[in-house]
């Protein structure tokens, strides 16, 4: 196989990474799989302890994906075995453990929404059950002695826990050392992985080279490259489920396309930048928006955004209701929510319309001002919502939230 000139593949690589570890190494795997015509493996790992993907995935994602354009093996590692014990990263506690048969069904999902950014075609997918529930008591004792526990503690959530006194349970201990044998397991040329994983990519270097992987004289072991990680809707966190600042692959494109209003403008030239829901024109076109009209610019993302998960259809469609939204209409197409009786308690109606997560929450959404019938607040938590025959009763919450009442 042909491959594009060094310096080419390098420019594609490095832009918008934040660390390669080591650069050097890098050019040799490169200059070698040019001289060879044989394409680098190059290895992304994911535990699916989630079932959903957000925009803050998309960033690593699309790093695989510029190695698969330049002729590479992308390699996606589903953790199903490793979601079992958890990674710690960036955690202050230890993470529940799942079962099996829950890391294989997220698993599942994870791969069906990380082919709307890969190349699903030229994928290799592999679950790291097929090496790690292999191997014996001993085994692990044998990697267990490859690597020292000051070693271990030099990681910062484990240092941190460790100070404040938090337990560390010696299942977490294991984890980068299991993800570590996906490495020597694969024998890949390169690892991907936010900032916060770079602890463990390196550790899987060095595991590489403890079993005498890339330890010849022409070649090195796994080359690490980290990449940002992308804040949430928050414009503070890095996009997380658990923090509700993310936007989902599988949000409904109103939701999608409303989140994405909802990001912050410092941080828009971002995720135009790191997503790849942009199209070389497309992205062109945004910048010069992004100076001259940022309104227009951030619905242009937003529509674009919507298309790439969704259809162009569906983008424009949204692009009409937030538009007519943002001059105080309706969306014509918004959810009904059908009662039994003539009346019903108003946070009731939040919770069954999915527009409020429980009872408390929908109570201090109306006592904060957030929701109005047929445009008027109502800020009365015991207030009750009447039907009259078979009127409709306009719901909003928030900014953009809508729900129609009605009888059944």
């Amino acid at each position: 196989m042909n491959f594009p000139p060094l310096n080419e593949q390098l420019d594609l690589i490095t832009r918008h990474t934040v660390e390669i570890i080591p650069i050097d190494d890098l050019e040799r795997k490169l200059a070698r799989s040019i001289a060879t015509k044989t394409p680098l493996k190059i290895k992304l790992g994911a535990d699916p302890s989630r079932p959903d993907l957000h925009l803050g995935h998309t960033v690593v994602l699309r790093k695989l994906r510029d190695f698969q354009e330049l002729g590479h093996t992308a390699i996606l590692i589903i953790g199903d075995f490793t979601a079992m014990i958890g990674d710690p990263s960036g955690k202050s506690k230890t993470r529940p453990q799942l079962t099996f048969e829950e890391t294989r069904k997220n698993g599942q999902s994870y791969l069906d929404q990380a082919s709307k950014v890969l190349d699903g075609q030229k994928m290799v997918v592999r679950y790291n059950s097929e090496w790690l529930g292999n191997m014996s008591f001993a085994d692990v004792i044998r990697l267990a002695s490859k690597y020292t526990v000051a070693r271990m503690l030099e990681r910062d959530d484990f240092t941190n826990r460790y100070k404040a006194g938090e337990p560390i349970s010696i299942h977490e201990l294991l984890y980068p050392l299991a993800q570590a044998m996906d490495s020597v397991a694969l024998e890949n040329d390169v690892e991907l992985g936010g900032t916060d994983q770079k602890f463990n990519l390196l550790v899987g270097r060095d595991i590489q080279r403890e079993y005498g992987i890339g330890t010849s004289a022409d070649t090195t072991p796994q080359v690490c490259i980290t990449l940002p990680l992308l804040e949430g809707t928050d414009g503070v966190q890095k996009m997380s489920k658990s923090l509700d600042n993310y936007i989902g692959f599988n949000d409904p494109p109103r939701e999608m396309y409303q989140r994405m209003l909802n990001v912050p403008d410092s941080l828009m030239m971002k995720y135009a930048s790191y997503t790849g829901v942009l199209s070389p024109s497309d992205f062109a076109h945004f910048s010069r928006l992004e100076k001259e009209n940022p309104r227009e610019a951030k619905h242009f993302l937003s529509e674009k955004t919507v298309a790439f998960f969704h259809d162009a259809e569906s983008a424009t469609r949204e692009r009409e209701a937030a538009e007519n939204i943002a001059q105080g209409g309706v969306p014509e197409d918004i959810d009904e929510i059908f009662i039994e009786e003539n009346s019903v308690a108003l946070i009731d109606a939040l919770v069954k319309a999915k527009t409020a997560t429980s009872k408390s929450d929908a109570r201090r959404l109306v006592e904060q001002g957030g929701v109005s019938v047929d445009d008027e607040k109502v800020t009365d938590a015991k207030a009750i919502v009447t039907l009259t025959g078979s009127a409709a009763r306009v719901v909003k919450v928030g900014k953009r939230k809508f729900f129609r009442l009605k009888r059944k």
